[in-house]
């Protein structure tokens, strides 16, 4: 496990489109499936990992409330799943049914979407306003899974309280910490540095 930090993608940048198979319906997702939301929230996670599972039903919690209140969400999965099983389609879908989520949980084979994204980590969180420009991505709150400190996602729902009220995100944005994304051998994207 190689601790890695978020990239911080230059705040007002344009949400990259992309095209993914939800898990659990099969359905495609892209971002105009959110055009009518206030706000974006892109979720790069996946099932392995201990700083996901740490904060797993924090997630779905997010979700469940935030889902009439304007907020669209998408969770990603990216991971190499030829090398790192735990993180094939299939049990996502389990993950995703366990955990009772009520947004999509897509599976990017390619590892396009992540690269467009700049996601180095799991894991990685990028909001976005109703024009699906960048105002936060960072850390989801100050826990771990060692430092005892509570999985609250303070700094996450600040950010996306502060959009959905029409008022400014927190300049000061701390990365997500996580575990790297898992490439495909000579997959790499260059902002990559692990």
């Amino acid at each position: 496990m190689a601790l890695t930090a978020s990239t911080m993608l230059s705040l007002g940048t344009q949400a990259p489109d992309f095209h993914l198979p939800d898990v659990v319906s099969g359905q495609t997702i892209s971002l105009s499936t959110f055009a009518q939301k206030k706000a974006l929230l892109v979720m790069f996670i996946c099932r392995h990992c201990p700083f996901v599972k740490h904060v797993k039903e924090e997630l779905a919690q997010l979700g469940k409330d935030y889902i009439n209140k304007g907020l669209g969400i998408v969770a990603i999965s990216t991971n190499d799943a030829k090398n790192y099983p735990d993180d094939a389609p299939e049990l996502l879908k389990a993950m995703a049914i366990e955990l009772d989520f009520n947004f999509p949980f897509c599976y990017d084979e390619s590892q396009e979407t992540a690269k467009a994204y700049t996601a180095a980590c799991t894991p990685d969180f990028f909001l976005f306003d109703a024009k699906q420009q960048l105002v936060y991505r960072g850390q989801l709150d100050e826990s771990r899974p060692s430092n005892g400190k509570p999985v609250t996602g303070a700094d996450l729902r600040a950010a996306i309280d502060a959009v959905l009220a029409d008022k400014p995100v927190a300049g000061e944005q701390k990365p997500s910490i996580g575990c790297n994304i898992k490439w495909k051998p000579g997959n790499e994207p260059t902002y990559f540095t692990a």
